[in-house]
């Protein structure tokens, strides 16, 4: 035990002393921790302006990084003394450090010279605006730097995180910042991660990804950005999910997105892409998540082969404007989960027997369309499915006669389809 340790090494000492042999080296007193003063001091200074005066540290023995730490603060040891390298401010976990309401960002946290992560949860509450300056001196180690659910964060992301050479993540979500993305962000040549999502970002996408090839999530949903999807998105050539949805980014898509052969989520939903599907969406044969819904394509789908998109398993066209019959390319996806064709123009009969093929799918929305003719699904897809089958909406599609006369057929039978007579 710890008092034990201690006892012994009392009883050692004293020995010594009274031995009179000074050849043998002095015992260290365990009050002093074997932690760098002056990062002891930073840390505790820093901590204070986040969480208040009234903390002080006197319950950590023998320091933050010894026997009883406290949650959100790991360090590491440099040339045989403790150093911080992973801060988490924030009520992230049960013995987490809870920030105050009125909290301040010291000078001191800046002199954590081997810091590698930094994350703030629910910290900023009321207005405040980070100083670029400082950053600058996190350039040779942090790895991760986080801001999540902080509404009082507001201004301008600060541009000097473009000098954070080795920053592998970046995570900005559901925080106050507005203003244009800083470009330099795109000079974070390790990235690995970046959302930017849930702020108040505007202006254009910067034009400047022609570097990033290590990046695997670009996340820049719910925001405001507007202008045209810029063509060094096709430079990305590691990237996993591209997520740009609920912005006002419009224009056509690019070319170049065929270039991402390793992309599995394409989400563009909910902006004012226009100008028709580019025949290169069929060449990311890698995705398994395609959403392109509430954008005004307004186009005939049927010139995409679908049928080259095997590994889709959510596919979401629903509000565009698509016009022309449901592509039998579609009913070639056999993984396919999820089919979202709902809020269109479609025409045509309903290929129902090839898509009550597809052994995967559990969700079909066809509603509000101008499709026509008769439904041809059995009992035992609509037991199947259930109510993620809609085709209501639809004024010339109805259902069988002798299906919508079975009592043992009724209540499973999609709502708002007429009886075919």
């Amino acid at each position: 035990m710890l008092w034990q340790t201690f006892y012994s090494l009392l009883l050692l000492s004293l020995l010594f002393r009274c031995t009179g042999d000074e050849s043998l080296p002095e015992v260290t007193d365990y009050e002093e921790a074997p932690m760098d003063k002056r990062e002891r001091e930073a840390l505790y200074s820093a901590i204070q302006g986040f969480v208040g005066d009234s903390w002080n540290g006197s319950d950590l023995y023998p320091d933050p990084c010894g026997w009883t730490p406290i949650q959100g603060v790991s360090c590491d040891i440099y040339n045989d003394l403790w150093y911080v390298t992973d801060l988490s401010l924030g009520l992230v976990h049960e013995n987490s450090l809870a920030c105050s309401s009125s909290l301040e960002i010291r000078p001191q946290l800046f002199e954590l010279k081997h810091l590698r992560s930094l994350s703030f949860f629910n910290c900023f509450i009321s207005p405040i605006v980070i100083e670029k300056e400082e950053w600058v001196n996190f350039a040779s180690k942090l790895e991760s730097l986080e801001f999540r659910s902080n509404p009082g964060l507001i201004g301008k992301l600060p541009e000097t995180i473009g000098n954070l050479t080795k920053l592998k993540s970046l995570v900005v979500l559901e925080n106050g910042f507005n203003g244009e993305l800083p470009t330099s962000i795109c000079n974070v040549k390790s990235l690995k991660r970046m959302v930017l999502a849930g702020n108040l970002f505007t202006g254009m996408i910067p034009n400047c990804f022609k570097g990033l090839k290590k990046l695997l999530i670009l996340d820049l949903s719910w925001n405001s950005l507007s202008g045209t999807l810029p063509s060094s998105v096709g430079d990305l050539v590691s990237l996993l999910k591209l997520d740009l949805s609920n912005n006002l980014v419009e224009g056509n898509l690019p070319q170049e997105l065929g270039s991402l052969k390793n992309l599995t989520l394409l989400d563009l939903r909910n902006n004012r892409l226009s100008g028709g599907l580019s025949n290169n969406i069929e060449k990311i044969q890698s995705l398994t998540e395609l959403v392109l819904s509430g954008n005004p394509i307004s186009e005939d789908i049927m010139g995409i082969k679908w049928e080259k998109m095997g590994n889709l398993v959510i596919l979401d066209l629903s509000s565009m404007g698509l016009r022309g019959e449901i592509p039998i390319g579609l009913t070639k996806l056999k993984r396919l989960r999820f089919l979202g064709l709902n809020n269109n123009k479609l025409t045509g009969l309903v290929p129902s027997e090839q898509l009550e093929a597809l052994p995967c799918l559990g969700s079909l929305y066809i509603n509000g369309n101008n499709l026509t003719g008769e439904l041809g699904f059995s009992r035992k897809f609509y037991e199947k499915i259930g109510r993620r089958f809609k085709a209501s909406k639809n004024p010339n599609l109805c259902q069988p006669f002798e299906m919508v006369m079975s009592e043992s057929h009724k209540h499973l039978l999609p709502l708002g389809v007429k009886p075919c007579t």
